[in-house]
């Protein structure tokens, strides 16, 4: 019911006078001479912060509708205005927000109210596809502005770097181009910056190091460019930084290593260069590390592998710090593997990439044993694309170091393969990880896998492998995981496994294993998961078992 209808002429007179005496009220807290809204009661003078609202929207806020009681309730008005100036350029054609004078604030979509101020916008997923008004600049209170999943366009405003209590800034998977403002670097109380999934572009600003309290930066699937400030090695407080997938340059700065309570660093797909810092390896609560799809040169500082494991860094294509390199004992390789591999399509420029043409030459070698007598049509899912028509990085389950000259993955589960593995994959000098678990293999494990002096993960679970565990395996010294669960092996576990120094894991259960644990599996020091049970072992545990520190699933039951 409109109240008015029933209102004596000379009431109605009254109210409405009273209405705009609370507006012009309002108006003169909030404005200057000129009439442009101030950025807000009580904050610095600078002219350079001020963000001019049009009277119109001051105006509107002061109609006791938009804001109840707005005499007593200033900073709510210069809210208001400040948000109805942004709702058309911030809502584009699309979005749909229900920012209106005729409708109470408390109900505008995504506004969060505390103590009569505006502090949270929450407009995640709201079909907004305009762009980010430097109107938001003037919402002095705003602790949280959430602006993920739209389809917002244009530049991040600089006038951001004026919400001093903002202390979540998450603008990811949108559209927004151009650079990062160094403005960002004012606010001091943020503690987390998520830009992420947007192409922006230019440096990362080193102003970001003035961040104190930031606790997660995530910047990763941009277009940022150049070098990675050492200024992030300031933010004592960081867990969290991503910046993969962009396209920056130079050195790791080592000044990451400083960053103690640091958890997650991503820096993979990027074009970085240099040696890994080994003041990495300080980061004592490193749980996530990746540094793949880079130019990285030198080795792994061995400080990296006990947090890590073998699982994050596999990727990098290096050699471990001063492990030995054993001598190998190349396993002969037919001519006409190595003739096809030279023609320039599997290899590109081959008289300049030796190393890969080998490795090319050993997988071709060794293809037809491990499809065995495959129902699966050649080049389709499941059967192996491997041929000299095929460039090398396009064959299945084959992945190619960061300088592309060296094969270091085999990645070749559930390709329902029932063939043997062939001894010639002990020619892949620099592959880290060999995975073909989930096949139907059968046969001996080849003992010329101890070639491989690089091999971090040897997973070769749920097939149906017999003989014994080659106790030549021993020679993997930089091995962090060995896992042979769920075959057909027979023997006993031979004790050289005890000189895996860095072996994480050790899973062989669920086979026909006999005869006692080996003691010497107690000088597995860094041995988190020993999986023994359902064999046929006989004797009693061995005490040096007890001297396992890190154990954390162990089953060694029958």
């Amino acid at each position: 019911m409109n109240i008015k209808r029933h209102m004596p002429a000379r009431a109605t007179r009254t109210a409405t006078a009273l209405a705009l005496a609370s507006a012009i009220a309002i108006s003169l807290l909030l404005t200057g001479s000129d009439g442009a809204t101030a950025f807000n009661a009580g904050a610095s003078d600078d002219a350079a912060r001020h963000i001019s609202i049009p009277q119109q929207y001051t105006a509107q806020c002061s109609n006791g509708v938009a804001v109840p009681n707005p005499a007593d309730n200033p900073g709510l008005v210069s809210d208001c205005a400040a948000l109805l100036a942004a709702r058309d350029t911030l809502a584009g054609t699309d979005g749909i927000l229900n920012w209106s004078a005729d409708v109470g604030i408390s109900d505008w979509d995504g506004v969060i109210m505390a103590n009569n101020r505006v502090i949270k916008l929450w407009l995640g997923s709201r079909r907004l596809n305009g762009a980010i008004p430097p109107e938001l600049g003037n919402l002095a209170n705003l602790s949280y502005l959430d602006l993920r999943y739209n389809r917002l366009t244009g530049a991040i405003p600089a006038e951001l770097g004026n919400l001093a209590n903002l202390t979540h800034l998450r603008l990811s998977r949108n559209r927004m181009a151009g650079a990062m403002p160094p403005e960002l670097g004012n606010l001091a109380n943020l503690k987390t910056l998520d830009l992420a999934y947007n192409p922006l572009t230019g440096a990362i600003p080193p102003e970001l190091g003035n961040l104190a309290n930031i606790e997660a930066i995530e910047l990763h699937f941009n277009q940022l460019s150049g070098a990675i400030p050492a200024e992030l090695g300031n933010l004592a407080n960081l867990k969290t930084l991503d910046l993969a997938n962009n396209q920056l340059t130079g050195a790791i700065p080592a000044e990451l290593g400083g960053l103690a309570n640091l958890t997650h660093l991503r820096l993979n797909a990027n074009q970085l260069t240099g040696a890994i810092p080994p003041e990495l390896g300080s980061l004592a609560n490193l749980v996530t590390l990746r540094l793949g799809g880079n130019r990285l040169t030198g080795c792994i500082p061995e400080s990296l592998r006990s947090p890590l494991g073998s699982g994050e860094i596999f990727a990098i294509g290096l050699p471990i710090c001063g492990a030995s390199t054993p001598t190998l004992t190349p396993i002969p390789i037919a001519p006409r593997f190595t003739e096809q591999c030279s023609n320039g399509v599997a290899v590109p420029d081959p008289d300049n990439n030796p190393g890969l043409v080998s490795d090319c030459a050993a997988l071709l070698a060794s293809k037809d044993a491990l499809e065995g007598a495959s129902d699966n049509p050649k080049g389709v899912s499941g059967g192996l694309n491997w041929s000299a028509d095929i460039g090398i990085n396009d064959w299945r389950g084959v992945r190619i170091s960061d300088n592309h000259n060296r094969v270091i993955y085999l990645q070749l589960r559930s390709r329902r393969l029932n063939g043997v593995i062939p001894p010639e994959l002990g020619n892949l000098a620099n592959l880290t990880r060999l995975a073909l678990s989930n096949n139907q293999l059968t046969g001996v494990i080849p003992p010329e896998l101890d070639n491989l002096p690089n091999l971090l993960d040897l997973d070769l679970r749920n097939n149906q492998l017999t003989g014994e565990i080659p106790p030549e395996l021993d020679n993997l010294s930089n091995l962090a995981g060995l896992v042979f669960n769920n075959n057909r092996l027979t023997g006993e576990i031979p004790p050289e496994l005890g000189n895996l120094a860095n072996l994480t894991r050790l899973a062989l259960a669920n086979n026909q294993l006999t005869g006692a644990i080996p003691s010497e599996l107690g000088n597995l020091s860094k041995i988190q998961d020993l999986h023994l049970n359902s064999n046929q072992l006989t004797g009693e545990i061995p005490p040096e078992l007890g001297n396992l520190d890190d154990i954390r699933d162990l089953h060694l039951d029958n």
